[in-house]
């Protein structure tokens, strides 16, 4: 009610970058002053339900619903972000070096579909600075995923570079790590996702994560990899077979899609990443193809028009451990983690599961 009633008419008649900025300066500014953590987990923070609390890759979820990557781009306000309810977030997309990203304006909203289109370009402030950023902000209170990509300028044939770059400089910084080759805003970036340019470029990811698992000891850090929906029958089986075979620790599905169909806002013809309702359905079945692709044997992540509890359950049951949330928050406010969260205890108990584990790939049992 607080977001919907003042916040959200301010924001939306500001231009959706600016918006987008304030915020996290907003969040950014509450995660630091004295009470400022304590007021947001008072207004938006969500309570402990046992039921919700997930484990994977040795990591504790206290919730399954996550921020996606884009909306914390330099890791900035991470404290603000993990008192408002959310059981893990994503920053970046980082690159090793800092970029600017693409011409403005990147960023539009498309209301009447309950989306949003972005072309921003991996803008962010590199590696160096988002360690500073991360190194400043204290102790973390949830689990925290980098998500990793190249800069705009690194042909595909030295991309492994980058991300190893990535993976060096932050290694310490970061729970897990997300590989983004799915982003439709740099250019050739989504053809790492196809052929033998997918095995050499995992290859060198594990390889770093190897490396720095042995320089520093402690948890082995779970790596992911991002896809895009835009992905052939054909390219999802030989996708989702190589990313099995790599060893890599689970999968997020998806990225936003270049789709436009059924769209009904005049920014419709913008060209970007189509994030929010349009994606819904479609981000769902394709979990539920990967799900039985790679056979259960590697958790997902599904991300991907999450506005409900019946949106995020469903994904769930198509086979995903843990949900991510982005343009729906934009809509609805941070109230949002909270009536998710409260949802899926309802839709778990009305279905007989005990705990959210039960529920995840359940739509393939006819659970």
């Amino acid at each position: 009610m607080l977001y919907k009633s003042i916040a959200k008419p301010v924001l939306f008649r500001m231009d959706p970058e600016k918006a987008h900025h304030l915020t996290i300066d907003g969040l950014h500014t509450f995660g630091k002053i004295p009470g400022g953590r304590r007021l947001l987990q008072a207004v938006w923070g969500v309570g402990v339900y046992p039921e919700l609390e997930t484990e994977l890759w040795n990591i504790k979820f206290t919730n399954p619903v996550g921020l996606a990557a884009g909306l914390d781009k330099n890791g900035k306000a991470v404290p603000g972000f993990s008192s408002i309810g959310f059981g893990f977030m994503e920053v970046g997309t980082v690159t090793p070096k800092p970029q600017e990203g693409n011409p403005l304006p990147r960023l539009f909203r498309l209301p009447e579909d309950g989306a949003l289109i972005n072309r921003m370009g991996f803008n962010n402030v590199g590696i160096e600075g988002m360690k500073r950023n991360l190194r400043n902000q204290g102790k973390r209170t949830i689990p925290l995923a980098i998500n990793i990509g190249k800069n705009k300028a690194t042909p595909n044939e030295q991309a492994h570079e980058d991300y190893r770059a990535c993976i060096q400089a932050l290694y310490g910084y970061g729970d897990f790590f997300v590989v983004n080759i799915s982003s439709p805003n740099t250019p050739d970036l989504r053809n790492l996702q196809h052929g033998d340019d997918l095995s050499r470029l995992l290859a060198a990811v594990k390889d770093e994560m190897d490396a720095m698992h042995a320089k520093f000891g402690g948890r082995e850090k779970p790596v992911l990899v991002k896809i895009a929906p835009d992905l052939t029958p054909e390219e999802v089986e030989y996708t989702a077979a190589t990313i099995l075979r790599s060893n890599v620790s689970g999968i997020i599905v998806s990225n936003t899609t270049i789709s436009r169909d059924g769209l009904a806002n005049a920014n419709r013809g913008e060209t970007g990443g189509l994030s929010g309702r349009p994606l819904t359905g479609k981000s769902t079945e394709l979990i539920g193809t990967v799900y039985r692709l790679t056979e259960g044997k590697l958790p997902i992540i599904g991300s991907g028009g999450i506005f409900t509890a019946e949106d995020a359950y469903a994904k769930i049951r198509a086979g995903a451990s843990l949900v991510e949330v982005y343009t729906a928050l934009i809509y609805e406010g941070p109230a949002l983690v909270k009536r998710i969260n409260r949802g899926l205890r309802q839709l778990l108990r009305q279905d007989g599961f005990k705990h959210i584990s039960e529920a995840v790939g359940s739509a393939h049992t006819g659970r």
